[in-house]
């Protein structure tokens, strides 16, 4: 699918779905990595992830237009166009548009965090960190003993 033809989509989605036009383009952008899309308040401008309409399919695709499309239609209409306001979820139910797309779900699901584990040699203080450490530069916070990666 081109931007053209994406345009074309948002084009009639934003018809059948809310009885307004869209104005303005529709484009997709492969550097979105941890949303299916985004509406630009200065060019009023809607941005599809692609591999979200790649793995997910037309359905998804749609949704996430219709998501955008809400946060287009009420900042023009100078209406609460973000995700907390009550127009804004108004909105959603109402064109039943999605609140999450399954690119941002997958994403967290794939996401495991590594644990490193250190030991303290002379008293056995275990030591979970996120960061990889130097134990020659670190000792144990309990008795000053020498530190060990387990």
């Amino acid at each position: 699918m081109t931007n053209e033809e994406l345009t074309e989509l948002v084009k009639e989605i934003s018809r059948t779905s809310f009885g307004k036009p869209f104005q303005h383009k529709g484009v997709f952008n492969s550097r979105l990595r941890t949303t299916g899309g985004r509406y630009l308040l200065r060019s009023h401008n809607i941005e599809i992830n692609p591999k979200s309409y790649e793995k997910f399919g037309y359905a998804e695709l749609e949704g996430i237009i219709k998501h955008e499309l809400c946060h287009y239609h009420l900042h023009i209409e100078g209406k609460g166009y973000k995700h907390h306001d009550q127009d804004f979820k108004a909105l959603l139910k109402e064109t039943e548009s999605p609140r999450f797309c399954s690119l941002i779900a997958d994403n967290t699901k794939q996401k495991s965090k590594k644990v490193y584990v250190y030991q303290c040699v002379a008293c056995k203080t275990n030591y979970k960190r996120k960061i990889r450490m130097n134990t020659e530069r670190y000792r144990c916070g309990h008795c000053s003993g020498k530190l060990a990666a387990q």
